[in-house]
């Protein structure tokens, strides 16, 4: 049997992230992934974007930095965008957002998430405190008082004080600790792709609400090239994926009022269902979820895995704070306060994002008016767009540790 400190089960952004967070902290830490295809250790990256991306806001940047992974981030493929326009179409409405007007360099990246996974295989991999086990899946997990014994389906045995679920969304960590979660569809699918554009971007985000729908374009280095989130409903959402390309290109060029010019469909498209959850606890004895393993939410602020990064950085602090203090890391007293906190900000976060959401559904002609009266004062009051701003980047969530 071999014994650890911290296990933690999923090799995704969030755990790999935690995993190596933990550098210097003393703790000897396993991380089990069941899928090795997916950790292309060093493969060189395709030319072409893949369509899986992530916003990375300023608080997660400098977490990305603190593990020592964001100069490889760079170098392999990222695109800081400057600025983000949101508006509803056929009507008045409408907000922007400029880093320069604020003294920022930027308001974030947009990163394919295997960027962001090669980047933190590569770093893990060559951390001490770690030990990867690829591929290793769970079988059995047994909570004794003071450790947590683990059985893969291939017979090894292992031990440690503290069990971390991150495991995504179907956690299988969570289903067996028996942890209910809430959850609910955004009755939205998500049609995701790569488009080329007509009129450069000048790395700027955009986001239209229309009718049903709500359409976000996402900047890659190349002033040309970008990704799009198109939030629909799962029938319209299935018949946009169907549709000829031609078709689809004046779909997509109309709904973004031509600001962008003719679009181009550079890939294939995919579209998955948007589902919203949130797990009942997120600690109990020693187990902790992290990531999408403890919640989920719309892509419509692109807030996910940075709210997931956040948990990451809390449970930094607290597993440091603990083993130095000599105190029982795996204690559900002990991680009532990571706990605590991170279920305030994410219930905050889907709050608000349901809010917004409900709030830019449909064409009621009332609604539709009082929304855009709201962003338009929104857009000539400089405090509030700060503090909106703020918010959006992460700055209020980075601890002076950071």
């Amino acid at each position: 049997m071999q014994s650890f400190d911290v296990v933690i089960s999923g090799g995704g952004m969030v755990g790999l992230a935690l995993a190596c967070g933990l550098q210097g902290s003393g703790l000897r830490v396993a991380l089990l992934e069941p899928n090795p295809t997916e950790n292309k250790l060093g493969f060189p990256l395709p030319d072409a974007p893949a369509l899986r991306v992530s916003a990375i806001n300023t608080a997660s940047e400098r977490l990305l930095q603190h593990i020592g992974v964001w100069d490889n981030i760079l170098a392999l493929r990222a695109s800081p965008y400057g600025g983000m326009e949101i508006w509803d179409k056929d009507s008045f409405g409408k907000i922007a957002f400029h880093a320069n007007e604020y003294g920022f360099s930027h308001l974030g990246h947009i990163i394919e998430n295997r960027v962001i996974l090669q980047a933190l295989w590569q770093r893990a991999s060559q951390l001490a405190h770690i030990t990867l086990l690829v591929p290793a899946k769970l079988k059995q997990v047994a909570w004794g008082e003071n450790e947590v014994f683990i059985t893969l389906s291939d017979g090894r045995l292992l031990s440690a004080r503290l069990m971390v679920g991150a495991d995504g969304a179907n956690s299988w960590l969570r289903q067996y600790a028996d942890i209910p979660k809430t959850f609910w569809h955004y009755r939205h699918d998500a049609l995701v792709a790569t488009i080329r554009i007509e009129e450069p971007h000048q790395i700027k985000a955009l986001q239209v609400f229309h009718g049903d729908g709500i359409l976000a374009f996402l900047p890659f280095c190349d002033p040309h090239l970008g990704s799009i989130v198109w939030s629909l409903p799962p029938q319209r959402a299935t018949q946009l994926s169907q549709l000829p390309i031609e078709q689809f290109n004046r779909e997509l060029a109309t709904t973004f009022d031509m600001r962008l010019g003719r679009c181009q469909l550079e890939s294939e498209r995919q579209t998955f269902p948007l589902i919203g959850h949130y797990a009942r606890s997120f600690a109990a004895h020693r187990l902790v979820l992290v990531g999408d393993a403890a919640h989920g939410i719309h892509p419509l602020a692109g807030q996910g895995v940075n709210l997931g990064f956040m948990d990451v950085v809390e449970l930094i602090f607290e597993l440091n704070r603990l083993y130095r203090r000599g105190k029982d890391i795996g204690q559900h007293l002990c991680l009532r306060r990571y706990e605590r906190r991170r279920k305030h900000s994410a219930a905050l976060m889907l709050a608000n994002m349901q809010g917004f959401r409900e709030l830019f559904a449909g064409n009621n002609p009332l609604q539709k008016w009082l929304r855009d009266i709201g962003l338009s004062l929104t857009d000539k009051l400089p405090g509030v767009k700060l503090k909106l701003l703020r918010r959006a980047m992460g700055l209020d969530d980075i601890p002076d540790w950071l």
